[in-house]
């Protein structure tokens, strides 16, 4: 008969278990930003009636010793502490529980002397722990072990005992307490630190080669600097470029994707690399590394981050396909196999085969890629189908990334399944694209970021909200004019504190598919050079500009903590509200969803959970216009029509400024 061993030290009774900010156990870190301060919670306790005293413990990268701040004793056995992260990379935090005797015993003297009963024979116990810690401690100790002679020595009993229950004492033995029999939360947990905009970014996406001010040239660099004061004047801080390397020939696709490619079509940026270079290669038509620079350095002094795209596959001229044929999977006939996503085919794109006999060769040449970039000043890369590759490989390249460069950011484009867009957001993407684009209905956004915003989530998956790329232009924008692209960028700013536009094609309003029940634009850019008239009158910059003024401004939209969704009575209206944490900044978003016709609700608000008046008026000023409506009680009527704009971006003020106010809007 076999028999379970005892571990190796039986004695430590304490159990410290459901700690709390943690993913999948601990397996994977949780996300924060530079500056946070992490709240960490978990359950300490010990069988029978001992004390049991808990220490969170934690450490910041680089650091050999761990700080310990003392955990607060809530209700049924959980505890609290928490502590600063003010420097990115990863920092370590557990949690440390072990039954106290000289807090049991102080208790139960307590106990002992409140009843009047004789304490003579329990102070010698007491006496022998003081004198141990004493033996434990440094500056201390001879003021414990006169403690500890107090205690023991022959004066009254009462008199001893006051001295056991001391303050003085309980503080020098909390300094010094007898961990040697504790137990310590295994594994130990991660927090990654990031920089600001890996929690609240407005992103712009353009493609350089149609930023030229005129129509019939393949636009540069220079033009995209030159175009750095529009995106900037909209209130933009990322602004995202689509592959700028050089584009293949063999198998180039032709406007609106046909098959046979004209001699002057320029091909799809995704299909990378030609005999000019390839991921480390810039397109010649758009310009040289010394422009890309220039534009990087631009972008910064205008306070926006390059993002760069970052798409692991090959056109069949690039350099690697006869460096590394290994590096890709061929056919039985020898020819390399290319892209497919049943019924689609891309032959103008070889997939790496992340599966090949020199996986590791493979890997290192990606990570020198991006090294490559973040030499030229590239912070933040939007990452192409990362679902499609390795998750041992996503883990391995950005945590290899990061431990050298802790303020690069990874926005993943991975419109797949949720598991997947979870799991990579835990092997460390700092941001995800969503289902928002296809959300639309009441019920639908509801149960949507109530998920993202309230479950443990929001523990590591960012999410960014797209309202549109140059993959997707999503039905309701091809059917609901120009109120369906106001009420989308809207939702999308508001809903999360990272959003994003694929521009000028959303400010301009494009919306006309290529086909029927498709989502691919009709004369993509994708396939060919666009040239657009940012000059026009009904263009959508100026709400932009008004919205990304709203989301600066307003600390309650940087956030996606405090996401609340409220009743309206109509279920085209939708209403939700975000606020900061001391509730000193309140915005209240509603939005009609019918880009078709007006409606009209009543909404609900919770006054006392939003620190918002009971019993006087208080105010809601619409950010997009500057009207001001008197609101009074918790039900409050809005009505909106998308011929004027379709939502509403509410500041709820508490209190009126003035009583010359209160007259002037009653």
């Amino acid at each position: 008969m076999s028999h379970r061993q005892p571990p190796p030290e039986g004695r430590c009774r304490a159990v410290v278990e459901n700690v709390a900010p943690s993913v999948d156990g601990g397996r994977f870190p949780v996300k924060r930003i530079v500056g946070d301060r992490v709240v960490v919670e978990a359950d300490a306790f010990a069988d029978g009636h001992d004390v049991v005293l808990a220490t969170l413990l934690h450490r910041p990268p680089g650091a050999a010793a761990w700080a310990e701040v003392p955990m607060a004793a809530l209700d049924n056995d959980r505890w609290r502490a928490e502590f600063p992260v003010d420097r990115l990379g990863r920092h370590r935090y557990t949690v440390t529980a072990w039954v106290d005797r000289f807090a049991t015993w102080r208790h139960d003297l307590r106990s002992r002397v409140d009843a009047g009963q004789d304490v003579a024979a329990e102070l010698p116990i007491g006496a022998a722990l003081v004198h141990a810690a004493a033996e434990r401690a440094g500056a201390d100790r001879v003021r414990l072990a006169g403690l500890a002679a107090q205690i023991a020595g022959e004066a009254a009993s009462a008199d001893r005992a006051g001295v056991a229950l001391g303050d003085e004492l309980a503080a020098l033995m909390a300094r010094h307490p007898d961990r040697s029999l504790a137990t310590t939360h295994d594994p130990e947990l991660e927090v990654v630190v990031d920089p600001p905009r890996a929690r609240f970014s407005a992103w712009y996406e353009l493609f350089p080669r149609s930023a030229a001010p005129e129509p019939g040239r393949h636009g540069t660099l220079r033009d995209v600097v030159a175009r750095l004061p529009y995106v900037a004047g909209m209130g933009f801080d990322v602004l995202y470029l689509p592959p700028i390397h050089p584009v293949g020939r063999t198998a180039r696709k032709g406007a609106n994707a046909v098959t046979a490619a004209g001699r002057d079509d320029p091909g799809v940026p995704w299909a990378i690399g030609g005999p000019e270079g390839g991921h480390t290669a810039i397109h010649p038509e758009l310009g040289t590394l010394e422009d890309f620079r220039a534009l990087v350095a631009e972008a910064d002094r205008r306070g926006i981050a390059i993002a760069l795209d970052l798409a692991f596959q090959a056109s069949p001229d690039h350099p690697l396909v006869r460096e590394h044929p290994a590096w890709f999977r061929h056919r039985p006939d020898g020819t390399v196999q290319f892209a497919e996503n049943p019924p689609k085919r891309y032959e103008d794109i070889y997939p790496f085969d992340f599966e090949s006999a020199d996986w590791r060769g493979l890997w290192a040449a990606m990570a020198d890629i991006a090294r490559f970039w973040i030499g030229q000043g590239v912070r933040i890369f939007r990452v192409d189908n990362p679902h499609t590759k390795p998750f041992p490989f996503w883990a391995w390249f950005i945590d290899e990334i990061k431990r050298e460069a802790p303020d690069v950011l990874f926005l993943a484009e991975a419109f797949t399944r949720p598991k997947v867009m979870y799991r990579l957001a835990k092997e460390g993407f700092s941001q995800s694209y969503t289902y928002f684009t296809w959300r639309t209905t009441k019920q639908e956004l509801t149960d949507y970021f109530t998920e993202l915003t309230t479950s443990n989530l929001r523990e590591f998956f960012r999410p960014n909200l797209w309202t549109n790329t140059p993959d997707i232009l999503p039905e309701h924008l091809q059917v609901g004019g120009r109120p369906a692209f106001e009420l989308r960028l809207v939702l999308a700013a508001t809903l999360a504190a990272s959003y994003g536009i694929y521009g000028p094609a959303f400010e301009l309003g494009e919306h006309r598919p290529r086909e029927a029940g498709s989502e691919e634009y009709l004369d993509s850019e994708k396939y060919q050079l666009r040239h657009w008239d940012l000059e026009r009158p009904d263009s959508l910059a100026p709400l932009i500009t008004r919205v990304n003024r709203a989301r600066r401004e307003h600390p309650a939209l940087q956030s996606n903590e405090g996401l609340a969704f409220h009743g309206a009575d109509d279920e085209q209206v939708i209403a939700y509200s975000k606020r900061n944490a001391d509730r000193s900044d309140i915005i209240l978003t509603v939005a009609n969803l019918d880009p078709h016709a007006p409606h009209a609700a009543t909404v609900e608000l919770p006054l006392e959970t939003l620190g918002l008046p009971i019993d006087r008026p208080f105010e809601a000023v619409d950010l997009l216009d500057g009207t001001v409506r008197l609101w009074q009680g918790s039900r409050n009527r809005v009505a909106l029509d998308p011929a004027d704009h379709p939502a509403a971006i509410l500041h709820l003020r508490p209190g009126l400024r003035s009583e010359h106010d209160f007259e002037y809007y009653l």
